[in-house]
């Protein structure tokens, strides 16, 4: 298929997988140990949701900026206008097991989910983080499946729709659960990333090219520790209750009350010196953060 080649219903991607037909437009649910895997699909972008929960060798999959193996127990979402890539290894004879569960945005018309579900962190990660799952939580994430495929595969009527929609937002509900575990128990690992958070802010502020640079963005600070900004936010309220937009403006704040103390440049200087355009807003930002203006911090050193 050609790069970025767009799939816009189930019943595409199943052909392109060699998948039998979905069972329903709007929903489909693949056992994926009896999937083929002889296939190799590069920068798709599809118009539905996709949650995958699976275990596989000698399989790989590029997904987002990162490439995953499937050796592991795993959950992977992507939403609408996502881009993947999936490819087995020619000298290795794959084996897989797991689900694969699609669904289109219409499926979720007038439902709780549907109003919620594109606020939801799950659909971020997927730029840098997959779900690696504990034998328990797989287990539950199985039963969950297993409540859809009964539905899936029954006759279709009025109740269908919102019961399989209802066992939908469970599964994500339970899958947040655990991806909330997943950042505590990777403590380690991201208190590494706030170590590097700190020195990106520290570089950035004392950069003599700041006021050419302007303010650090979410983005431009996700980028430059490889992680999507939902994903650094979701970890870093876990590991200090403050999100990345705070952690730039306490840096902000802090690199401010220095100039303040130790040089003789107006709160208009400082400001400009520090991005902002007004020193209106600078001033507004360092009384939110600090309780007192930028003018009371310096004559409380005098």
């Amino acid at each position: 298929m050609t790069p970025n080649q767009r799939i816009k219903t189930l019943s595409d991607y199943h052909r392109l997988r060699h998948f039998s037909p979905p069972l329903h437009p709007l929903v489909s649910l693949v056992d994926l140990a009896q999937a083929s895997v002889e296939y190799l699909v590069t920068g798709a972008v599809m118009d539905f949701y996709s949650v995958c929960i699976k275990r596989s060798s000698h399989i790989k999959l590029r997904y987002g900026q990162q490439e995953y193996d499937f050796d592991s127990g795993l959950m992977l979402f992507m939403g609408p206008g996502q881009v993947f890539g999936l490819y087995a290894d020619e000298a290795q004879t794959p084996v897989q097991s797991g689900w694969l569960l699609l669904f289109h945005p219409d499926l979720l018309w007038n439902t709780s989910l549907g109003k919620k579900i594109r606020q939801l962190d799950l659909f971020s990660y997927y730029v840098n983080e997959a779900l690696f799952l504990s034998e328990r939580e797989e287990l539950i994430i199985n039963g969950i499946i297993h409540n859809i495929q009964q539905e899936y595969q029954a006759n279709i009527d009025k109740f269908s729709k919102q019961i399989i929609v209802s066992h939908i937002e469970t599964l994500l509900n339970y899958a947040e659960r655990f991806y909330a575990r997943q950042f505590i128990t990777r403590e380690r690992s991201g208190h590494q990333i706030l170590e590097r958070l700190d020195k990106i802010l520290t570089n950035y502020f004392n950069n003599a090219d700041l006021i050419a640079l302007g303010l650090p963005s979410v983005q431009y600070v996700a980028d430059q520790l490889n992680l999507s900004s939902s994903y650094l936010g979701s970890l870093l309220r876990t590991l200090t209750g403050q999100n990345t937009q705070q952690h730039i403006h306490e840096k902000l704040i802090a690199k401010a009350k220095e100039e303040l103390s130790t040089t003789d440049l107006s709160i208009r200087e400082i400001a400009y010196a520090l991005g902002f355009e007004h020193s209106q807003s600078f001033s507004k930002l360092f009384k939110t953060r600090t309780g007192v203006t930028p003018l009371e911090f310096r004559t409380s050193f005098n």
